[in-house]
């Protein structure tokens, strides 16, 4: 009996022990016949039956033969798939777009092994001395000029402004420096429209759309030398006015789907040109353009390209002075003050020159389209978001040290503290954010998936931060007027959602519907190869998504034992290193649930939007906290940063938990949902993260309401007036007074615990002490006005009836 337990317990450490060694195996991505070796191995150490080992020996040379694999396996599998239609069908237009642009970290996390070494060692790039010079002069003089208010009372830019714009060369920072423009990198671009977006909304809508997706943008990149030469210069220099045409009524984030056509003909004089006629609408800055870019559908119903009579989309100039172009009319977005119009054109005939690229650009525009649109993600509205973060924060922060309630400023109760931590961690996210994925525009690339996740939660996490500052300020939010810096942010926030593909669109087609396919090892590989019937690549994709399979579910495993700790990152300190491991098994989690939803879905899974959006949002915080850690090491791991690092960082896992937890609760296909629950129960049980908690957030919030030196390093790269009439002029001068007062207000403080004057409201205290001579008379000065500062600014404007019915807002206000 006693022999024949230890039997079974040998056994049952045998059997212990051949899975662990297979899970190491698949956890270091073994090769086959090195798999094929452990399974023969396992098979005599057990004593298996002879027939059974020449069995398995039988099958392992077919799997480790390619050409025996295919014809007896892989072919079978092939037609399987085929018959089943499990592989989706791409479009022409799907297939351009997911062939636009460039794969970087996003595929890196889809690996499930993702190189931190490769991370880190990109270059962590600063503004150049000329782009530094630039907004430290020309952009901030530009910023001064504007009062938003007065935009928002004319719904329009001064004339001097408009002027200073072409000037300065405001719309051709992109425009190389050989034909006249200012040649800014990716990063210099995003610094100056972040600075205007802090400021002004239309102001940074004007600075940012001839600096994005438009004709200088296409010119630099596809234009023929003619179109170069002559454009770019007027374009750097004002002269043109540019606008780009894409969105119509029946073709929004479906672009693909626009019907602006354009049909080549020739002339009475032989000469091809191209008769154009469009509706569009959406389009910022149509209506005061002298240059119009428009994307068409090509037709050739004669041949004369010899390219077939359907050409495909192609984008084109169009001079708005040219016969049959209307323009003149605007829409009104959210009453925010910037030429948001439609363009109609009717029979209007153009030089098949103006296509872009010339007769070689015909057919290539979608192309063109989504590759400068991933750049343009990357840039301009992240940018944008970073800067309203920051105004949110700098405001909210500073009003919530100088209003009081209940004798004491309001950042002192818990309740405002909870959204002034949020401020406070969502602004050193978004820069982090911000400059990692400029970074990545600057070494050469169009990240695509990454561009779209730095779109996407920048301007969402700008909403969350404006609805948090309104909660803070409170009446002093919700009161518009010349004194309000927050609130016309707050109204604009809905633009940035909406724009260069709604986000909603973004997050659950874009991030990961076409993320999964463009970002996995072997996904896309397969679907050409089923598509095209090409049985060696279907081998080589199918069989090594197989092996991807098994390597990222034992890492999985083995990561979710150990909470990451057996991954070697390769990277880090002591400070930084389990948040790297802990991504490293994100990742091979994330790798080996989006095998299981393509496998359960198929193509039915781009159609599944609620689940890629989750998805979506794994991946999103995945990347998103790998830039919070290449900015934490890269700018040397300040001491003074690691609360706001900690913060981030937290705040990651746990919408990387939340992402997970909708994942496995919402499994949906017969067997699949009850391990789906099973998952969710034990991920729950070890789960990545949590939120931060309330001693971390409050010590966000000492820091953010203390240390001044803290505040200009979370808030940099905003403009913050000088003029102390100006809105947030106000705060800042008030809260300068109130600091350099702070001790002798601990003085009173003091004073009015040990009863040497009473307790009274300030103004009463500071008589009180100054007769009992607790501070002198230079100290009471200062407190005079430190509280005449605070009480002007805390003041809301006023505004006459009669001005207000009739639209007429002069301010009133004391």
């Amino acid at each position: 009996m006693q022999f024949y337990g230890m039997f079974h317990e040998c056994l049952w450490i045998a059997i212990l022990g051949t899975l662990f060694a297979g899970l190491f195996l698949g956890f270091f991505g073994s090769p086959l016949w090195l798999w094929s070796a452990f399974i023969l191995l396992a098979l005599a150490g057990f004593k298996a039956p002879v027939l059974l080992i020449a069995l398995a020996v039988l099958v392992l040379l077919v799997f480790n033969i390619p050409v025996l694999r295919q014809l007896l396996v892989s072919k079978i599998v092939l037609s399987i798939i085929q018959k089943l239609k499990i592989m989706p069908q791409i479009s022409e237009t799907e297939r351009i777009a997911l062939e636009a642009g460039t794969t970087w970290m996003d595929g890196e996390l889809f690996s499930g092994t993702p190189n931190y070494r490769r991370m880190m060692n990109q270059k962590y790039e600063k503004l150049r001395y000329d782009e530094q010079a630039f907004i430290d002069n020309q952009v901030n003089k530009l910023c001064a000029m504007i009062d938003d208010w007065t935009v928002f009372q004319t719904n329009d830019l001064p004339k001097e402004v408009w002027d200073f714009l072409k000037k300065e060369k405001f719309f051709g920072m992109i425009v190389p420096k050989e034909y006249g423009g200012l040649g800014f990198s990716a990063l210099g671009n995003s610094a100056v429209v972040q600075k205007v977006g802090s400021h002004s909304i239309p102001l940074s809508i004007y600075v940012m759309v001839p600096n994005s997706l438009g004709p200088a943008e296409l010119l630099a990149h596809y234009g023929t030398k003619a179109q170069k030469d002559y454009y770019l210069p007027r374009l750097a220099d004002g002269r043109e006015i540019p606008c780009f045409a894409l969105t119509e009524p029946t073709a929004g984030s479906d672009a693909g789907a626009i019907t602006s056509s354009g049909v080549l003909f020739k002339d009475t004089d032989g000469t091809v040109k191209v008769r154009l006629n469009w509706e569009k609408r959406y389009i910022t800055m149509a209506a005061i353009s002298t240059l119009v870019g428009l994307a068409v559908k090509l037709r050739d119903p004669d041949n004369i390209l010899g390219k077939g009579e359907d050409l495909g989309i192609t984008c084109i100039l169009v001079p708005s002075n040219t016969p049959g172009v209307k323009l003149g009319e605007r829409h009104n977005p959210m009453g925010v003050p910037f030429f948001n119009c439609p363009t109609h054109g009717k029979d209007v005939v153009v030089s098949i020159d103006q296509i872009i690229g010339g007769a070689s650009g015909v057919g290539k525009g979608w192309q063109m389209l989504m590759e400068s649109l991933s750049a343009g993600r990357a840039i301009s509205l992240p940018a944008q978001g970073t800067g309203g973060i920051k105004r949110c924060l700098r405001t909210a922060s500073a009003y919530a040290n100088i209003r009081r309630q209940f004798g004491i400023e309001i950042g002192k109760f818990e309740g405002i503290r909870e959204p002034l931590t949020r401020l406070t961690g969502f602004a050193y996210l978004a820069e982090a954010v911000r400059t990692y994925t400029c970074g990545a525009v600057d070494s050469g690339l169009k990240p695509a998936v990454v561009s779209a996740i730095a779109k996407y939660h920048t301007s969402e996490l700008c909403r969350m931060a404006a609805n948090d500052a309104m909660d803070i300020l409170g009446g002093a939010g919700i009161s518009r007027g010349p004194r309000n810096n927050i609130a016309n942010g707050y109204i604009a926030a809905p633009i940035a959602i909406t724009v260069e593909g709604a986000n909603i669109l973004t997050r659950t087609m874009i991030i990961f519907g076409q993320g999964a396919i463009r970002c996995h090892p072997f996904a896309y590989a397969e679907v050409k190869a089923v598509n095209a019937n090409n049985l060696p690549d279907f081998d080589r994709a199918f069989w090594g998504h197989i092996g991807f399979v098994v390597k990222n579910t034992c890492r999985a495993k083995l990561l979710y034992l150990t909470r990451g700790r057996l991954a070697a990152v390769g990277v880090g300190n002591r400070k930084t290193k389990r948040y790297f491991q802990k991504i490293s098994w994100a990742s091979a989690t994330f790798s080996i649930m989006s095998d299981v939803a393509m496998g359960a879905y198929g193509g039915n899974l781009k159609m599944r939007e609620q689940m890629t959006g989750r998805y979506a949002d794994v991946l999103s915080w995945m990347y998103i906290s790998s830039a919070i850690l290449k900015r934490f090491v890269s700018e040397g791991c300040k001491k003074e940063h690691e609360p706001f690092m900690h913060w981030s960082m937290q705040y990651s896992f746990a919408q990387i938990q939340k992402g997970f937890d909708g994942i496995f609760d919402n499994l949906d296909k017969p067997g699949l949902s009850i391990l789906g629950k099973i998952w969710g129960f034990f991920f729950r049980l070890n789960g990545f993260g949590q939120m931060p908690d309330d001693r971390l957030g409050n010590s966000l919030c000492d820091i953010i309401s203390t240390n001044m030196t803290a505040r200009e390093q979370l808030t940099e790269g905003m403009f913050v007036p000088e003029d102390p009439e100006s809105a947030l002029g106000r705060y800042e001068h008030a809260l300068k007074l109130i600091i350099m007062a702070e001790n002798i207000y601990g003085t009173i403080r003091k004073a009015m615990r040990k009863g040497v004057i009473p307790k009274a409201r300030i103004g009463a205290s500071i008589e009180a002490a100054l007769k009992q001579k607790v501070i002198t008379q230079n100290e009471a000065d200062v407190l005079a006005k430190a509280e005449a500062a605070r009480l002007d600014a805390i003041q809301v404007d006023s505004f006459d009836v009669g001005d207000f019915q009739t639209g007429l807002l002069e301010n009133h206000s004391a």
